[in-house]
């Protein structure tokens, strides 16, 4: 017999089985906006209920936080993640998640891991209330170590185009909300990495200060806060919305603000997860772990002077959690200050 694809390294039988296996779910998953399945050389979404649609996109990846995944050899959180990082983005315009796509590329496909990742990328696009519309998974021996990967995706809205939130409508007074993260998120693990390593930080060790072991902790997904999102504009006039991911606070409140205006947000406002001291211990300085990591915000939202603690209050009776951070104020270049 002459030399096959799998003498070379690549099992296409495996990765078809195992989205075989998770189809049914998958039908579970998508709605009748879904034409066709999972399989075809592309995916078709029927655009309906809109009158003056604006697609709006955004791609991202799970970055070095999968070092943490291959560490502890647990991949269950990590897809979630990654349609995290995606759908969060899209939803600060306002738009509403239709459809996401993931691309997973590996040495050697393995069996269980391969299954734990798209479980998990088929639970973030339930928690993002949008289709798995398809995906991608290139087995290339050589390119990776064995037991590694990488993971990609990108999501897709829409939004009517005189709903679009772009942060224009901000004004001198209007106050900052945010939403509480579930940890870390997916930004700053190669700072995470650093410390462990120059801290002699076992991930397998329970810490009881975190209530758990370090590297369960770490691997803690990415909130999706689609919910949240659709929750908080029955409630509230938003003016803007922010995902605090890589830069922190800091970095990205202003590209939500209109020229001429800044925030203050006040150190205080909103509880710190203790993960955040437990890394920075003596070796980071506040104004670094700002400008690197969300700090337990994951999310910010502007709206009107004097309506921030009625907003608060609505949410807290939803069961969702939100707090009065700071005020937009007047500022040349749109600094964002942490006092």
């Amino acid at each position: 017999m002459g030399i096959t694809y799998q003498d070379a390294g690549v099992s296409i039988d495996l990765a078809d089985s195992t989205i075989e296996r998770l189809q049914e779910r998958m039908k579970g998953l998508n709605g009748p906006e879904v034409l066709g399945g999972i399989g075809g050389f592309a995916g078709l979404y029927h655009l309906m209920g809109f009158k003056d649609p604006v697609l709006v996109s955004g791609t991202d990846g799970v970055g070095t936080k999968l070092k943490i995944a291959f560490a502890m050899d647990e991949h269950d959180t990590v897809g979630i993640d990654l349609v995290a990082m995606c759908v969060n983005d899209v939803v600060v315009t306002g738009a509403k998640p239709l459809f996401f796509l993931d691309y997973l590329a590996t040495g050697k496909l393995q069996a269980g891991q391969f299954h734990s990742i798209l479980e998990g990328i088929l639970e973030g696009c339930r928690q993002g209330r949008m289709a798995l519309l398809g995906g991608e998974t290139a087995e290339m021996p050589g390119m990776y170590p064995p037991g590694e990967y990488d993971l990609a995706g990108f999501s897709v809205g829409c939004v009517e185009r005189d709903g679009i939130l772009d942060g224009r409508h901000v004004q001198v007074g209007d106050e900052v909300l945010g939403l509480p993260s579930s940890g870390v998120h997916s930004n700053g693990f190669s700072l995470v990495r650093k410390l462990v390593d120059v801290r002699g930080l076992d991930l397998h060790a329970h810490v009881p200060e975190l209530g758990g072991v370090l590297g369960h902790v770490l691997l803690t997904p990415t909130r999706i806060y689609v919910p949240q999102v659709e929750l908080l504009r029955t409630v509230a006039d938003v003016r803007a919305l922010a995902h605090i991911t890589g830069a922190g606070i800091p970095g990205n409140l202003p590209r939500v603000l209109p020229e001429g205006c800044g925030a203050v947000v006040h150190l205080g406002s909103w509880p710190i997860p203790p993960i955040f001291p437990y890394l920075a211990g003596d070796r980071v300085e506040q104004d670094e772990m700002f400008k690197t990591f969300n700090m337990g915000l994951g999310f910010l939202a502007v709206v009107p002077k004097g309506h921030g603690a009625a907003v608060v209050k609505a949410l807290a009776e939803a069961n969702e959690p939100a707090y009065l951070v700071g005020e937009v104020v007047a500022h040349p270049t749109r600094e964002v200050r942490v006092v």
